[in-house]
């Protein structure tokens, strides 16, 4: 969680994506997670809105003894390699909301 108790947005699309297949009540999952009744009700009307949901693709962290960057090239960066094979590479120079669209682009392009 964030700090100040906030949720990113790919926090609470997971717990509405885990409510919806959990099969249980919307009481019965709030009290087994701790979560009021309430807030998850706020979270699916969040998700519903934004329509696009994010969604959760395997992937595969590779161990490589070469560099995949030049030697001239800073190593702050990662490499993400999505489960349709498509490649992200890039430094931390962004925000969450920032990878999210762009892992939801790559995944469906």
């Amino acid at each position: 969680m964030e700090s100040g108790g906030r949720r990113s947005g790919i926090e609470v699309e997971r717990i509405v994506s885990d409510f919806e297949r959990s099969g249980l009540s919307r009481r019965a999952y709030c009290e087994r997670h701790g979560i009021a009744v309430q807030t998850l009700d706020w979270y699916r009307r969040r998700v519903r809105a934004s329509g696009d949901s994010v969604k959760l693709v395997p992937v595969r962290v590779e161990n490589r003894s070469t560099p995949i960057v030049p030697a001239s090239a800073p190593r702050q960066g990662f490499a993400l390699v999505l489960g349709n094979g498509r490649r992200i590479e890039s430094d931390w120079s962004f925000d969450d909301n920032q990878l999210t669209r762009l892992i939801r682009i790559a995944g469906v392009a």
